[in-house]
C-alpha cells in the first residue's frame, strides 16, 4: 500500500491523462498487468537489472506494451526513455492510492488477536466511515501478540485499541512518570 514520491508522481500523471480521456479503467488493468509483470522474478527481473542495457529494456518495454492501452504503452516509453523503469515496481499502489481518492475511499488494514467475522468487520468499516467521512475497505489481519482487542490502520492513522497496545502505553506512562 506504499509508494514512493517519484512513482506517485508518474502514477498521478497517468492518472489524470487516463481519467481526461475517459479510459481510466483500461489503464487501471494495463498498470495491474504491468504491476504482475514487474513483481514475477522471471518475468521482470530485467526491470532493476543494471547489466541489462538500455536498449534492450526498450525492446522489452515494446513487448510487454503491445496489447496495452496507447496512454499505457507511451507511459512505458516514457519511463523507458527516462531510465525510470524501477517506478514500475511501486506503479500499482501508487495508481491505487489515486483511484481511491478519486472515489472519496480509502484503505486499510485491521489486525486482532483472533478471526473477525464479516459483521464485526462491517461494523468497523462502517465506524471509521463515519469518522472518516470516506468509504472505507478494510483487510482483515489475525495478530494473536495483540492479545485482544483490535488495531486499525487506515489512511495513515493508527487506531490502536488492543490490550497489548494499552500495556505498551501504560508501561511507557510508567516509565515517565515523576517519582515523588
Amino acid at each position: 500500500m506504499k509508494a514512493g514520491a517519484v512513482a506517485l508522481r508518474y502514477a498521478t500523471a497517468l492518472f489524470e491523462l487516463a481519467r481526461e480521456r475517459g479510459a481510466l479503467d483500461a489503464v487501471a488493468a494495463d498498470v495491474d498487468q504491468v504491476a504482475r509483470v514487474a513483481a514475477d522474478p522471471e518475468r521482470g527481473a530485467w526491470i532493476a537489472d543494471a547489466r541489462v542495457n538500455a536498449a534492450t529494456k526498450r525492446e522489452r518495454i515494446e513487448r510487454l506494451a503491445a496489447g496495452l492501452h496507447p496512454l499505457t504503452a507511451n507511459f512505458l516509453r516514457l519511463l523507458s526513455d527516462k531510465r525510470r523503469l524501477e517506478v514500475l515496481a511501486e506503479l500499482r499502489a501508487a495508481f491505487r492510492r489515486c483511484l481511491l481518492a478519486e472515489r472519496n475511499s480509502a484503505e486499510g488494514i485491521v489486525e486482532s488477536a483472533r478471526p473477525l467475522d464479516a459483521a464485526q468487520v462491517q461494523q468497523l468499516t462502517q465506524s471509521l466511515a463515519g469518522l472518516l467521512g470516506k468509504r472505507v475497505e478494510l483487510e482483515s489481519r489475525v495478530r494473536p501478540e495483540l492479545i485482544a482487542g483490535v488495531r486499525v490502520l487506515v489512511d495513515n492513522k493508527l487506531i490502536d485499541q488492543s490490550a497489548a497496545g494499552r500495556l505498551e502505553s501504560l508501561a511507557s506512562q510508567l516509565r515517565h512518570a515523576r517519582l515523588a
